[in-house]
């Protein structure tokens, strides 16, 4: 899993406390700083919209949006092993 993400976004930030909160490591890309990070959400996303959770399973990748839609997946995946 990775996080696309800049800094300035509010949205991104509630994203950030969850995975705080959720005490989970997840790569983060700031589209901002890294042309290449934005250029990948783009090519696999379809838009350039931040919060994006990429989430990689074996061959399929789906890309996430909107920050509750994150939490509730994150929240549903790790709440359980804490």
């Amino acid at each position: 899993m990775a996080l696309d993400h800049y800094e300035a976004c509010p949205f991104c930030r509630k994203v950030w406390r969850a995975i705080a909160r959720l005490n989970i490591e997840i790569a983060l890309h700031d589209i901002n700083r890294d042309p290449d990070a934005r250029k990948r959400l783009i090519a696999g996303g379809g838009r350039k919209t931040v919060p994006c959770l990429r989430i990689d399973k074996g061959e399929a990748t789906t890309w996430l949006y909107e920050s509750s839609d994150i939490i509730d997946y994150l929240e549903t995946q790790f709440a359980a092993s804490q």
